[in-house]
């Protein structure tokens, strides 16, 4: 799930490889990777995971990948500033559609820009095509599932200390889901923006490997970056709750803990 500089320099004028930028316009605008389109996944909020939420945002996906020009012989590659969550989140959303064949650039722009790697400033348009993946539920996880499971499953709050603790308010109520255990997702990332190694992530993430997993932020794009970490350790069992506290902390019936 990860590429490096070097590999994705080698890939540039493969038409087999789509590369997309998940910055904002501005910053692709001003320099990005040559042959990038850009596609802000920002833009793509998603805090509804009843039957019909989850129904309608599978739709909007498979749009947006058509968007892209995803088709099942094409490898994806996303890129962020860093080894970030807006890249992440591009991965996780390809993944959940069965499409393995994706990576994120480890390190990002920062990164390709620190070994003075070609950029371009020139737009490049899509080529869209009709996408059709198959989903992978085992993957993703709605307000539901973790409710009638809180005493059974290891639920990761990957969102900042005041934000778990309810001194940062985001939602119309504050604090974590019952039992949460936090770990910022910054603690994956090295200081020069890379993915820390194997060893060091390990130590912050002890738990068994068969230990069934579910990240959450207030998104769900930092928890896609976190749910990217564990199957690079090896987890098996690891979704990402696609409501997180955005859902979370505004569904008033939903229980929270400080």
């Amino acid at each position: 799930m990860l590429i490096s500089t070097s590999d994705l320099n080698s890939l540039l004028n493969n038409s087999n490889v789509i590369i997309a930028d998940t910055r904002s316009f501005k910053e692709y605008s001003e320099g990005h990777i040559p042959g990038a389109v850009h596609l802000d996944l920002f833009a793509f909020h998603w805090i509804d995971t009843t039957k019909q939420g989850i129904e309608n945002f599978n739709n909007q996906t498979q749009n947006l990948l058509s968007f892209l020009g995803v088709t099942a012989e094409k490898k994806v590659v996303f890129y962020d500033i860093i080894s970030g969550m807006l890249a992440a989140r591009g991965v996780w959303m390809l993944m959940y559609f069965s499409h393995d064949n994706t990576s994120m650039l480890d390190g990002g722009i920062t990164k390709w820009k620190k070994e003075n790697l070609p950029l371009e400033t020139k737009p490049n348009g899509f080529k869209p095509s009709k996408f059709k993946g198959k989903i992978n539920p085992e993957i993703i996880s709605g307000f539901e599932y973790i409710k009638d499971n809180l005493d059974k499953i290891t639920i990761l709050d990957v969102r900042s200390t005041g934000e778990y603790n309810g001194s940062t308010i985001r939602a119309a109520k504050s604090g974590h889901i019952p039992n949460a255990i936090n770990i910022d997702w910054n603690q994956n990332i090295n200081k020069d923006g890379t993915f820390k190694n194997n060893e060091e992530i390990s130590k912050m993430y002890d738990y068994p490997k068969d230990s069934e997993i579910v990240t959450y932020c207030q998104g769900a794009y930092r928890a896609a970056n976190s749910f990217l970490v564990l199957k690079k350790l090896g987890f098996k069992n690891v979704r990402v709750y696609l409501g997180s506290w955005g859902e979370w902390g505004n569904k008033l019936e939903l229980p929270v803990e400080k």
